[in-house]
């Protein structure tokens, strides 16, 4: 009987972003010693895709990983591959995009390694058909999936254990299943029963059998180091591992030469698809609670087989459809990619928007970092240096132009010193303000929504209360009126209604241009058509900010509090006219993280508070260190036990 080939894959990985002691941490505790235990145990060759971000911070901090690394992969014992450099999920960008992030990462590899890749781990293995064309037109020969993008297309798992061929647009690539028992096996389960499984699937004929997964399983993620290495996982396993080896029952392979003697199953045409875990985490909560019901009524065993596969949630880009600072960060980078190409794509710009594709802070789950206020720091920051380097010399301008996509138009104001987005269907809130010389956009704060697991509470999420969710989503300059009775604390917490709320109303506005300043004026009517708000933007060519108000003074009872809220990423300048009492809180967030919940600061809150009978107030802002008048401040109800 012939042995079956065992391909055993790792993607190593660290976002754009993240903080120097993290990279320490996991080279250190994971990248270092699991490449030094296989390579010291003879357990090669073996499939490893470094990310870019990783690679660029190795290169700064840890040749000497490069250099192990290097002389691996000229023993041939180590099978590089290829993805976008930065990192993106390839069916996010533009399809000129993709293939010049796959070729960054080819240049990289074949600077420092020598070596042409011609492999692709697929980030976060989301497919879209169409990306068959666009790895092609890039040099891939092959790339990575699940086992369950065929499973969902209706094929059955005995199936999967040989490459398939699939097209787009006439261009070929080669598919490779990976076997999603073995990504549950290991590390987690004693080595023996992996043993097992690849006996079972040599018995039954196969061939191939095929592992690729997240190398932090095997140090990073909590309790994996100690399971890992210092309580022998890993020395049991690839001793028993290479037992087989031995025997002549499994032949460790790269993927190159598992396409080149393991015979092809065909043609496929895989759909839209991630994987399973990924696919429930784009519902919205509502959706995802009837999932995790629909998946209970099946039971487990039903789930495993397969019927299983066909039970499935949303595709990733539903993230952008979630959560609206997801999209705010996808378009603004669509826009400036469209932008940079049109400029010439000059070389730090185009950088930069590569950089801002990095695809962690786009999502949320398990694992995705749309939660974490320093990677969408770092989307911002670099949509900020690729946005200052294209408007270089420019004049204070505005666009009128639906940038996010939504079917209603926003109000795009910019200068070389500056950006900002206004969106008259949100009462002329602020979604975007954007100072290039701090690198911050102010506006970059997090909405408090509920996630399904929040229901979860008798299952030891450790929560004493359940999260506050926001009526509205965030942004600068949420105009209501509050009645005079409501307390901080029921503010801060959500528990209240409003006497009155343009946070969702559409208002008319012109456009008034001035030597050295653009004016948006808002006006917003009653139903009987009396005008019942003005709401006046004047923006200085260098990012300065003037908001003045004049409302009708029947729009609540004289002792109501006419009350701006602005949700704040960065410190920023307050002058209101007149003075003003001004409510702050943080604005915090409860998540689940691999480690648990997680209970996050996303920025703050500060709103501005007049009497209704005054009928007319003014505000400045700009950056720098905030100062405002009689302050009060309160943390947030929900706590962590």
């Amino acid at each position: 009987m012939a042995s079956i080939r065992l391909v055993f894959g790792l993607h190593l990985h660290q976002p754009v972003g993240n903080f120097d002691h993290v990279f320490e941490q996991h080279v250190r505790d994971v990248y270092r010693p699991i490449l030094e235990r296989l390579s010291e145990r003879g357990f090669l060759p073996l499939v490893l895709h470094l990310s870019g971000p990783l690679l660029e911070w190795l290169e700064q901090h840890d040749t000497g990983y490069l250099d192990l690394l290097g002389r691996l992969v000229s023993d041939r014992k180590v099978e590089l591959l290829l993805a976008g450099f930065y990192e993106p999920v390839l069916a996010a960008l533009p399809r000129a995009d993709r293939v010049e992030q796959i070729q960054w990462m080819r240049d990289a590899v074949r600077r420092r390694f020598g070596v042409d890749a011609r492999g692709l781990w697929l980030t976060e293995r989301v497919w879209e058909p169409e990306l068959a064309a666009d790895l092609a037109d890039a040099g891939v020969r092959y790339a990575l999936v699940d086992d369950r993008h065929f499973l969902v297309s209706g094929f059955a798992s005995e199936q999967l254990h040989t490459p398939y061929w699939t097209e787009s647009d006439g261009k070929r690539v080669a598919l490779f299943s990976i076997d999603e028992r073995l990504r549950y096996l290991i590390p987690f389960r004693p080595p023996e029963e992996t043993a097992a499984y690849l006996r079972e699937l040599r018995g039954a004929g196969h061939r191939l059998a095929v592992l690729a997964d997240d190398g932090e399983k095997f140090g990073g993620w909590p309790g994996t180091k100690e399971w890992v290495y210092e309580r022998g996982w890993l020395d049991r396993f690839t001793t028993t591992i290479n037992g087989l080896v031995e025997g002549g029952e499994v032949q460790l392979s790269t993927l190159s030469d598992a396409l080149d003697h393991v015979p092809s199953g065909g043609i496929a045409y895989l759909p839209s698809a991630s994987y399973r875990e990924m696919e429930a985490w784009s519902l919205p909560p509502d959706a995802a609670v009837r999932l995790i019901r629909l998946e209970h009524d099946l039971g487990e065993t039903r789930l495993a087989g397969p019927d299983g596969a066909l039970i499935r949630g949303a595709h990733w880009r539903n993230f952008l459809v979630k959560y609206s600072e997801a999209n705010r960060m996808h378009k603004k980078m669509m826009a400036l990619s469209l932008l940079c190409r049109r400029r010439g794509d000059p070389p730090a710009a185009r950088r930069a928007v590569g950089r801002a594709q990095c695809n962690d802070a786009y999502w949320h789950g398990v694992f995705g970092g749309l939660y974490l206020p320093h990677l969408r720091e770092a989307i911002w920051s670099n949509l900020a240096l690729a946005e200052s380097e294209l408007r270089r010399g420019e004049a204070l301008a505005v666009e009128v132009l639906d940038l996010d996509g939504d079917g209603h138009d926003e109000i795009w104001i910019h200068s070389e010193r500056f950006s900002a987005l206004l969106s008259p269907r949100r009462g002329g809130a602020l979604e975007e303000y954007t100072i290039f010389a701090t690198g911050l956009n102010y506006a970059n704060t997090l909405t408090r929504r509920r996630e399904a697991y929040h229901d979860d509470l008798e299952e030891g999420l450790g929560l004493e209360h359940r999260p506050p969710i926001d009526r509205e989503p965030r942004a600068i300059f949420i105009d209501r009126v509050l009645p005079a009775g409501v307390t901080l604390e029921q503010y801060t917490d959500g528990e209240y209604w409003p006497t009155r709320s343009w946070a969702q109303s559409s208002g008319s506005f012109t456009i008034e241009h001035q030597s050295d300043s653009i004016e948006i004026v808002f006006s917003f009517s009653s139903q009987a058509g009396d005008k019942t708000l003005e709401k006046r933007f004047e923006f200085g060519a260098n990012g300065t900010l003037k908001v003045g108000y004049r409302w009708d003074g029947s729009i609540g009872p004289p002792e109501d509090l006419f009350a701006p809220e602005l949700s704040i990423f960065g410190p920023l300048d307050l002058r209101p006219e007149p003075e003003a009492e001004i409510w702050t809180f943080p604005i915090e967030t409860v998540a689940k993280s691999e480690r648990g919940l997680d209970r996050t600061r996303q920025g703050e809150s500060v709103t501005l508070r007049w009497p209704v009978r005054i009928g007319a107030a003014l505000v400045e802002i700009g950056p720098g260190a905030s100062a405002m008048a009689t302050q009060t401040s309160v943390e947030p109800h929900a706590t962590l036990a």
